[in-house]
């Protein structure tokens, strides 16, 4: 239930279209619904404007489906589940619609939403091993409406493969630069772009990269302005940060 539903329902009982009591029971479950082993966030989309999502990992597919299905039930056209393997997705479908994206392990249950008029985010992967994550960040930002333009194995020890693509760089709303190793990509692109860039380590690399600890501290200690960083290997939490940015009108 978003915003308008909650309209639509005070409007219904303003009209005399609906008892006060058939409201509250329409109402009720708006903060949240105890399913014992999760307690669904059904007011995130009124606050936030976006329902909330499912982190898969970790669960089990009864569970998934369970919150799934409170969501549907409550006017959430779809669902993001992250992070699921194939046959996890296999085994919702049994229960639910789901259509499954392999490479950023992501699964859309429900219809998926189509994307609106906004800015253009660009998604750039440092190497073809970045992937995963950056298509995470993609999957997730076309999900919640936004255009996708993606860029991959551009990374900084050919740099001239990133610099082919500088007529899309230049025109982006925001970018999203994921990059292992020594997690050189987002200074680069900071210093060639004036929209802001959000950076993504990754776990990619050997052992001096630490599982992507090395990537992380090059990103925090980049000489570029405007980049912010998120977590390593956190291509969700940027795609869904370059969607709030692409959102926010212009001045």
């Amino acid at each position: 239930m978003d915003r308008s539903d909650v309209r639509e329902v005070l409007e219904d009982v303003a009209g005399g279209r609906m008892s006060v009591d058939d409201a509250i029971d329409r109402l009720k479950l708006i903060p949240f619904e105890d399913l014992g082993f999760a307690k669904v966030d059904h007011h995130r989309s009124i606050r936030q404007g976006v329902p909330e999502v499912v982190y898969g990992a970790g669960k089990t597919v009864e569970q998934i489906v369970a919150i799934a299905e409170s969501m549907l039930n409550q006017g959430s056209g779809s669902v993001l589940v992250t992070r699921i393997t194939e046959d996890v997705a296999s085994e919702i479908s049994r229960s639910l619609p789901i259509e499954y994206d392999s490479s950023s392990r992501i699964g859309v249950v429900g219809s998926i939403p189509g994307h609106e008029g906004v800015g253009k985010i660009v998604v750039v992967s440092a190497g073809t091993s970045d992937i995963p994550v950056a298509e995470e960040a993609a999957v997730t930002a076309e999900f919640l409406g936004s255009k996708v333009t993606r860029i991959y194995d551009a990374g900084v020890a050919g740099i001239h493969r990133l610099l082919a693509h500088s007529e899309d760089l230049l025109s982006a709303r925001v970018v999203v630069a994921v990059a292992g190793m020594e997690g050189a990509l987002p200074s680069v692109i900071g210093g060639l772009v004036e929209c802001p860039v959000i950076a993504v380590p990754t776990s990619v690399g050997y052992g001096a990269s630490f599982g992507g600890l090395s990537a992380l501290l090059t990103m925090l200690n980049s000489c570029a302005s405007g980049i912010s960083v998120v977590n390593i290997d956190n291509g969700f939490g940027a795609g869904f940060l370059a969607d709030r940015i692409n959102r926010m009108e212009s001045p």
